[in-house]
């Protein structure tokens, strides 16, 4: 007897966004990243169209890590303090298509940075690597109000995607992100139906909603991911289903989460069965970067270069058998 295929259709599709404006476009990036556009699950390529394949944006920051671990450090203790050569390096030497420019130096805790610095560094950065940018604010609401306009402002006609825009602070950085040209990151945490809601607030002021990325916020590995898993599935599924306010991009800050994990930053005298720590780290990274683009991500914003190098195999590969 014969099998058949079970195949599933959707009405629904998920929004498509650039990142990154070329001179034809009047920026002055290399390339432009599109993410989105799919209207079936991830890597079901028998049941719809996948168009664009997740990305991978290697992190820079404005200034030199006080909390990672050593076994990730290293990798840039050479330019760490210099988010320029620090974003050239990733360029040059891990082959970054994509960075993701995180602004923590300007938040009171860690530097406090002034929001002119801040936007002078996004102009210089511009000049001087050519690849389509994410730029994130340091996370206190206060200053991100002051210094992501001002960011916006220096960054205007190059399409960046910039955040994050969270429930009860949105207008300020949306009004911004509208009047200069760019994307927006939408921030949840972990809650479909604020996703949901920030969306349409968003786009009740003039956003369209192919210029509006969902940060679904994560947890990593053992930490909740299975959690995040569902909330981005059951999402996922809404938006295929036809729900347009939740159509959008999925963005995932997978260093961040994973690199504060426990098991990643133990010695091996404290738990010499837990393997060594330098593979720790970089499996950590790996393992929950690949659930994630099981759930649904498109951009996966990650810090180790070989947990880099092996997801972007790893993507290239399922593509490819497609």
């Amino acid at each position: 007897m014969a099998k058949e295929m079970m195949i599933e259709k959707w009405q629904g599709q998920v929004c498509t966004v650039s990142i990154g404006a070329t001179k034809q476009d009047g920026g002055s990036r290399s390339h432009v990243i599109k993410v989105g556009g799919q209207n079936t699950l991830p890597f079901l390529f028998k049941e719809g169209d996948n168009p664009n394949k997740p990305v991978v944006a290697m992190e820079v920051w404005d200034t030199a890590p006080s909390d990672w671990p050593e076994e990730l450090l290293k990798y840039y203790k050479d330019v760490a303090g210099d988010p320029v050569s620090w974003a050239q390096k990733c360029i040059k030497e891990y082959h970054a298509n994509l960075l993701c420019l995180k602004l923590q130096g300007a938040h009171p805790d860690f530097g406090n940075k002034s929001p002119d610095q801040e936007a002078k560094l996004v102009g210089k950065l511009l000049r001087e690597v050519p690849v389509p940018l994410i730029i994130l604010g340091c996370g206190d609401d206060a200053k991100d109000n002051i210094m992501l306009p001002l960011c916006c402002e220096a960054s205007k006609g190059e399409r960046c995607l910039i955040g994050d825009a969270v429930q009860d602070n949105y207008k300020t950085l949306a009004a911004a992100v509208l009047a200069d040209g760019h994307n927006i990151i939408a921030e949840s945490p972990i809650d479909i139906n604020i996703a949901k809601q920030l969306n349409i607030l968003i786009s009740d002021m003039g956003l369209p909603l192919d210029r509006i990325v969902i940060n679904p916020t994560i947890g990593a590995l053992g930490y909740g991911l299975e959690y995040a898993y569902s909330i981005m599935e059951r999402s996922r599924l809404a938006a295929l289903a036809g729900d347009k306010t939740v159509a959008s991009p999925f963005i995932c800050l997978v260093g961040q989460e994973s690199w504060k994990a426990k098991e990643v930053k133990a010695q091996e005298a404290e738990f010499p069965n837990w393997g060594g720590a330098s593979e720790r780290g970089i499996a950590w990274e790996m393992v929950t970067a690949t659930a994630l683009l099981q759930a649904g991500a498109d951009i996966l914003v990650m810090r180790h270069p070989k947990a880099v190098e092996k997801i972007e195999k790893y993507i290239s590969k399922l593509v490819k058998t497609a």
